[in-house]
């Protein structure tokens, strides 16, 4: 894989830490924001683009 797939593994981190970062900003109940923050971390890639087209406000 290289170098390609560090660069794309750190490009995910830095996606997902930025994500977990705007659900603890945001207004929604405590429930809500663990359940994102859960899926993200259990699926980092999947999580992330669930939680862009649907759990964003």
């Amino acid at each position: 894989m290289g170098i390609e797939g560090g660069l794309l593994g750190l490009i995910i981190l830095v996606a997902d830490i930025w994500a977990i970062l705007q659900i603890l900003k945001s207004g929604q109940s405590s429930g809500s924001k663990l359940f994102w923050i859960l899926l993200i971390l259990l699926l980092p890639v999947v999580g992330l683009l669930i939680w862009l087209l649907a759990g964003r406000r």
